[in-house]
């Protein structure tokens, strides 16, 4: 007698265990398992400064809540961008890598049991990780009467783990919809503004329908519309995403020589290519810093709320925004590395020398290009818009500099290192905060700080050369060895 064939569910626990198993293997083998078990600690350690910081400084706990669902949102949205590299990894664009979750052809599930499997993973994944310490991070506070009550911990837990699924659901729809074609971005773009400008018209409180509501008013119907909003991203998402599916034209012109004619080096002409092939183009490095700028309008009005003086937004905007660095040079070595150019005449130092190149064309571009955006929304005077502008590219190449002395070429991978995070996040911050500090307490900015913020700037944007070029032998060696 034949044996009987697994069911559906025992399918699905199998692969569920599986992914599980992988995330764990991939994070503890990569990073050390002390190094990465460590890594929750490190963020109750750095909420609870915060939070301890702001309660301090007589920060309205509700704007510390406020700010933590932000997060949660932001990392909803990046986690969600899998769709970008899925239909990459499909489609062999940037490497032959095909992830589980994109491997439906030979699985015996669908290509949508398969995306539900890994959401959910992801989610009880990073809400135990991630979310849980974030939570868990208010209770000194909470303890220190801070304006946080310690029952409403588990509450706070559970609308930032909500949160972090409308960002991984709305992301998944976005990718859905503009992988449909002009129709599909059409609508896409309809949606949004419509949404925008049906909401700023008729005054709905928008907020109070998500899971920040539910925090804000815990109740059946703000339950209920939460909800109803996750699945409405997510049927959207399920009905539109599928990285399986392929062009109907494959083949594409000889664009190289004409790449290698601008840029002047083969390696920044194949990265800055391999982003323009890929899923989502230049438009995934113009979607980071859409959310970045974003964040940014958010953090300025905060300030304004706090402390009932309007930031300056031009260096403001230019500090924070200087941190696209790190994302746009995320997506130029995303499924990159150096061995897989080892096989040309070239070595490791050209290698990065080719990123820097690619860095500079692509990255003070888009970080400035959106910038002005923030300008002209938000209106600046002239000087403070010109240093913003020189802060904003010296703090994206010493955050590019810094990246590549600590990770290399990857970027992603060493964020779950709680040493390197640790000391990267200590290296952004000792010149940032200062930054911040003039730009929310000090303005308008007078003329005699912002010559010396001009300079800081340079000298930033210099330092991160620097560390770029002494990252150089560190890195040459390694990859001989």
């Amino acid at each position: 007698m034949s044996e009987e064939s697994p069911s559906q569910w025992e399918r699905d626990k199998v692969v569920l265990r599986e992914m599980f198993r992988e995330e764990w293997r991939l994070h503890s083998e990569l990073l050390g398992g002390g190094r990465f078990g460590a890594f929750p600690l490190l963020v109750v350690a750095l909420v609870a400064g915060a939070v301890w910081l702001l309660d301090y400084t007589g920060t309205d706990p509700g704007a510390v809540v406020a700010g933590l669902h932000a997060l949660a949102f932001v990392f909803g949205l990046h986690t969600g961008s899998i769709g970008f590299v899925g239909r990459d990894a499909m489609e062999n664009v940037l490497g032959e890598v095909t992830l589980v979750v994109f491997s439906a052809r030979t699985l015996p599930l669908s290509q949508g049991r398969l995306l539900a499997i890994f959401v959910l993973k992801d989610v009880v994944y990073y809400a135990g990780l991630f979310l849980l310490p974030m939570a868990v991070g208010v209770a000194p506070a909470a303890l220190a009467e801070g304006g946080f009550g310690l029952a409403t911990i588990p509450l706070l837990w559970v609308t930032l783990v909500t949160t972090f699924v409308l960002g991984i659901g709305l992301t998944i729809a976005g990718v859905g919809l503009s992988a449909k074609g002009l129709p599909g971005r059409a609508l896409l773009l309809g949606l949004t503004v419509g949404a925008a400008v049906a909401a700023w018209y008729t005054g709905v409180p928008v907020i109070a329908y998500t899971p920040y509501g539910l925090y804000q008013d815990p109740g059946l119907v703000s339950a209920v519309t939460s909800a109803v909003l996750i699945l409405a991203a997510f049927a959207v998402g399920a009905a539109t995403f599928d990285p399986a599916v392929e062009a109907a034209d494959r083949s594409v012109g000889p664009d190289y020589r004409r790449w290698l004619a601008r840029v002047d080096d083969p390696v920044a002409a194949k990265t800055l290519l391999d982003v323009h092939r890929s899923s989502g183009g230049f438009g995934k490095v113009l979607f980071s810093a859409a959310v970045l700028l974003g964040v940014t309008a958010g953090l300025v009005d905060l300030a304004a709320d706090i402390t009932g003086v309007a930031p300056s937004v031009g260096v403001s905007f230019g500090a924070v925004l200087g941190l696209t660095g790190f994302t746009t040079y995320n997506w130029l070595t995303t499924n990159d590395d150096v061995e897989s150019y080892l096989a040309h005449p070239l070595d490791a130092e050209s290698v990065f020398h080719g990123k820097l190149r690619a860095f500079l064309l692509l990255g003070p571009a888009v970080g400035l290009a959106f910038y002005a955006v923030g300008v002209a929304w938000r209106g600046t005077p002239l000087g403070e818009a010109i240093v913003g502008a020189v802060v904003l590219v010296g703090v994206a190449c010493y955050v590019f500099g810094l990246t590549i002395y600590l990770a290399g070429m990857s970027p992603n991978e060493f964020l779950f290192d709680t040493g390197l995070y640790a000391a990267f996040g200590a290296a952004v911050a000792i010149p940032l905060v200062p930054i911040l500090v003039v730009a929310f307490a000090l303005a308008p900015v007078s003329t005699g700080l912002l010559a010396p913020l001009g300079v800081g700037g340079v000298v930033l944007g210099g330092a991160g050369i620097g560390l770029y070029r002494r990252s150089l032998p560190k890195w040459g060696a390694y990859h001989r060895e």
